[in-house]
């Protein structure tokens, strides 16, 4: 019934398993892949036909991980899988990229991949194995897809590089880099580091691409035995009216492209397009021809913009290969928020605010491996206004996340332990401008907004993004490209660093990959670009300021016995409660003992700190404190003077003569000074106030031959009688009924 194949193969020290035939058979191909006893399968379909009046390949890549695959639930009221995760659209995103530049030119077809995770072992992340995954499938479908490729991640521990480390070994690696590609080419790199040198990160990139080459055999092996026949395909030819265009657009073109200013520039690119289409004939409702025609304008634009770079040097700004665009850097622009930035660099600009919080504004995050809590968050936002145009606005597109996520990457490695800065930190990136790379402006302008705010990043980061120009032979790498080097080029390659080293990288390719040497002349080219950028930055703040600005929690962490949580949280957490009303201080209390007090207010934290410490410690014989009295009886006064403890100012202990009555001294209410004498024999604590001045807190000395309080104390018991005023020995008897 089924028809089986299946190949594996000893891969980083586990067994990878490819299999497929058994599941899903409906579909134009679909893999099973195994690694360690994370499993995954990777489907593909494709319609039939392709999508007619578009301009562009119509695929989308959609990842999904189901609870059960770690033996989980979902929480919230529904019990089911919901809207995608950060981590569902990151990992599609990371298909979809190395993937998408390997489909024949001009196919148009609508192509869905699906990747689901079946079962999760908590070793191997699932996300390697859905690559390799979709590789195998795409390669089975007889889709016209330039493949296999291959993927792996590279850690470094202990100074070594590691294949596919497992999740709980990524802790001690100074890099986690997902690289992916051909046999003979890298087409995408992923990574976040702890300050590497280029060269260590060159070398993790070709480890890695050296390692997954027995996946690409494995999946060539797979597909000799299981791979349906190529697709026949009429393609259209694409430069059907490239020389009608020339002819039209050309001059007009080639102005456009010496023209600095992006908006001037679109302006007459949008020109040369509507005479183009109003010049040369095409039927008006054939929607296949108009693509045909917008094709060859697009290869014509390419052609004037990429020649004239490669030849001259000279790009369409007026800047040679390596200079960065005039930068701006201003700190401290919003006068409320904790930390803000506005970060200019050309064209394009990211306004950043940083927001400090407590424990308690910690972002959780329910995972397959478990649950856990983070404390620095990064968002993206990117409105239609940055570019002149008008668009829907909404929840974060896989672009926003995406690019918020690379950002994360390279200015997390550089944020401070808890144990140093006991806040959560967000930083929202709102993209006002934008003409190239403002993922990497964000990052320049995280950087500048944490040191506004007081956040001791360990050094200023910042990052750049490169181009690559390629025809045939001959090359040009670029340095801080805008967007139409972008749109036009054949690479996108992002580096974040700091002075000592890279942070993160990220590269996107769009031919079929670049080579060792390319990528040696990006890496040494984007250090050059940085370290510019980082001096540039420098004008504005070079370091974290020494205090936080005046709306700004403040966050004091002292510790407690662990046996007096208990205490300070009280009964179903009426303490802590009754803690955070009196005090306006939030108050977090960690099972260790550590207790976090956070309020704009010091005032209003040292007398949180006052209060606990009231609560988890003892009083000490011989100490002045202030309290209140709480109870008059005959024989004396009670005061509350230790947080919840009281204790008996015994009436020959009011004043230095000894008054009728208490009363005559004390009232409820009244705030008084007293002096710690010490316990009687039953543990009853014993103040006293005459030997302390009621006006300054001060003891008053004794003079020579007086008794000591203490002595004169232990020689008067008072009667035994409760806190309500109950008899003891001789009164009536109590009801012990």
């Amino acid at each position: 019934m089924f028809d089986i194949h299946r190949v594996e193969i000893d891969w980083g020290g586990r067994k990878l398993r490819l299999e497929t035939g058994q599941v899903a058979r409906q579909a134009d191909a679909a893999v099973i892949a195994q690694y360690g006893e994370t499993s995954v399968l990777a489907t593909v379909v494709a319609a039939k036909s392709p999508r007619p009046g578009i301009d562009f390949f119509p695929m989308t890549v959609n990842y999904e991980e189901k609870t059960y695959a770690a033996g989980k639930i979902p929480g919230g009221y529904f019990k089911r899988e919901g809207r995608p995760t950060e981590k569902e659209i990151l990992t599609s995103r990371l298909i979809d990229r190395p993937i998408r530049p390997l489909f024949v030119d001009g196919f148009k077809n609508e192509v869905q991949i699906i990747v689901t995770v079946l079962s999760h072992d908590m070793e191997n992340d699932p996300d390697i194995l859905a690559l390799v995954a979709s590789s195998a499938a795409l390669t089975l479908s007889g889709l016209p897809f330039l493949g296999p490729i291959g993927a792996a991640r590279v850690g470094i521990i202990n100074d070594e590089f590691v294949l596919n480390p497992m999740i709980d070994e990524m802790s001690d690696s100074s890099l986690d880099l997902v690289i992916a590609g051909t046999q003979d080419a890298v087409m995408m790199v992923e990574s976040e580091a702890k300050e590497l040198p280029e060269k260590q990160m060159l070398e993790a990139v070709m480890f890695g691409h050296r390692h997954f080459q027995p996946v690409i055999d494995a999946i060539i092996k797979l597909a000799e035995k299981a791979a349906k026949e190529p697709w026949d395909l009429e393609l259209p030819d694409k430069a059907k009216y490239k020389d009608q265009v020339k002819a039209v657009a050309e001059a007009m073109l080639v102005e456009a492209f010496s023209t600095p200013e992006k908006q001037k520039r679109q302006d007459m690119v949008a020109a040369a397009k509507e005479k183009v289409f109003s010049e040369i004939q095409i039927p008006e409702d054939d929607a296949a021809e108009k693509v045909l025609l917008g094709d060859s304008f697009k290869s014509v634009e390419m052609d004037i913009m990429r020649g004239s770079v490669v030849k001259t040097g000279q790009r369409i700004d007026g800047r040679d290969l390596k200079t960065v665009r005039p930068i701006v850097s201003q700190v401290h622009v919003l006068p409320r928020t904790h930390g803000s930035a506005l970060f200019t660099r050309g064209e394009t600009q990211a306004m950043v605010v940083a927001t400090l919080g407590t424990g308690d504004d910690e972002q959780f995050i329910d995972a397959l491996e478990g649950n856990r809590r983070e404390r620095f968050m990064l968002h993206y936002n990117f409105p239609p206004y940055s570019v002149g145009e008008t668009g829907r606005m909404g929840s974060p597109g896989r672009r926003e996340i995406g690019h918020g996520k690379l950002a994360w990457r390279a200015v997390h490695p550089l944020m401070p332990d808890a144990e140093e800065f006991p806040y959560t930190v967000r930083v929202v990136s709102e993209i006002t401008e934008s003409n190239g790379s403002s993922s990497m402006a964000t990052v320049c302008g995280t950087s500048l907004a944490l040191m506004d705010a007081g956040v001791p990043l360990k050094s200023p980061v910042a990052g750049i993004a490169m181009g690559l120009i390629k025809e045939g032979n001959d090359y040009a790498v670029l340095s801080d490209i805008i967007g139409d080097e972008d749109h036009l080029g054949d690479m996108d390659f992002k580096v974040a660093g700091t002075q000592k080293g890279v942070t993160s990288l990220q590269m996107d390719i769009k031919i079929t990959g670049i080579t060792e040497e390319i990528m040696r002349i990006a890496l040494d080219q984007a250090n050059e670009g940085r370290l510019h950028i980082l001096g540039e930055m420098s004008k504005a703040i070079t370091g974290a300021r020494d205090e936080l600005g005046d709306y700004a929690p403040r966050i004091e962490t002292i510790n407690i016995p662990t046996d007096k949580i208990r205490d300070v949280i009280g009964s179903g957490g009426s303490v802590i409660r009754e803690l955070v009303a009196q005090t306006g201080a939030k108050i977090d209390i960690s099972d260790d003992g550590t207790v976090k007090i956070a309020s704009s207010d010091r005032d209003a934290i040292e007398d949180a700190i006052k209060r606990i410490k009231a609560i988890t410690s003892e009083p000490e014989v011989g100490e002045i404190y202030k309290g209140k009295v709480v109870k008059i009886m005959d024989f004396g006064a009670f005061v509350n003077f230790f947080g919840p403890k009281d204790g008996l100012v015994h009436i020959s202990q009011l004043t230095q003569g000894r008054p009728e009555t208490v009363g005559e001294v004390l009232k409820e209410g009244q705030e008084v000074y007293v002096k710690l004498l010490g316990f009687d024999d039953r543990g009853k604590v014993r103040l006293s106030m005459k030997i302390v001045d009621q006006e300054t807190g001060q003891e008053i000395p004794r003079e020579e031959g007086a008794p000591d309080p203490a002595e004169e104390l232990s020689r008067t018991r008072p009667p035994r009688r409760d806190r309500e005023g109950g008899r003891g020995r001789g009164g009536p008897r109590r009801d012990r009924g």
